[in-house]
């Protein structure tokens, strides 16, 4: 794996958890009662975003050492995603 695969691995990783996290714990202004006018009630009062930037950049290195793991240590291959046989034999 080169330098730029391993980034844009990290990359995918990091946006998925961190829209995952994202409508986690989100407050919007309809739960809080405090509906500005000329928005809507859905709209975030407190949506903690450098928070769960943070927290999401934990869990994104976390999963980023396991994917990596596996994949420099040959556990899972090209070959093994390879379900409809269109790759030629080893």
């Amino acid at each position: 794996m080169s330098i730029t695969s391993a980034i844009v691995l990290f990359a995918v990783i990091w946006f998925m958890t961190f829209l995952i996290a994202i409508p986690i714990r989100l407050k919007t202004q309809g739960d809080v009662g405090k509906v500005v006018p000329g928005t809507h009630a859905g709209a975030p009062e407190h949506h903690q975003l450098k928070k769960k930037a943070i927290i999401t950049t934990i869990v994104a290195a976390v999963l980023w050492c396991i994917i990596t793991a596996i994949i420099l240590s040959g556990w899972i291959t090209v070959r093994d995603l390879d379900w409809f046989n269109r790759m030629n034999p080893a």
